[in-house]
């Protein structure tokens, strides 16, 4: 993540503004660089795991594809969203028939 991303994310934040991952990926990063509760510029692998047990500090919403109940990736859209929007927003989207995550269809969480 460069300086220019870590200081947006920084002003939205204190101006009180949502940071919205686009995708479970981005989520990922946008963590992995918080540092005292601040983001900071930094690249290479991670090892956050954003879950309901270790949530996220910096994202408050995100846009996500649709992902297999199994999937750890579920895990991470419950951690943001909350597990009773997530699952008000499977419900939904499967009496929808949305395609799921490799076929495009996608949903935005804002908890």
């Amino acid at each position: 993540m460069s300086e220019n991303t870590a200081r947006q994310v920084n002003a939205v934040r204190a101006g009180g503004g949502r940071v919205v991952a686009v995708g479970t990926t981005v989520t990922r990063a946008l963590e992995s660089a918080v540092d005292d509760g601040r983001v900071v510029a930094r690249e290479g692998w991670t090892e956050r795991v954003v879950t309901p047990a270790h949530p996220p500090v910096v994202v408050t919403g995100l846009v996500s594809g649709w992902h297999d109940p199994a999937a750890s990736h579920l895990l991470l859209v419950e951690a943001v969203a909350g597990p009773d929007l997530t699952q008000r927003a499977y419900d939904a989207a499967s009496t929808g028939g949305y395609l799921w995550h490799e076929f495009g269809d996608a949903g935005l969480f804002l908890p």
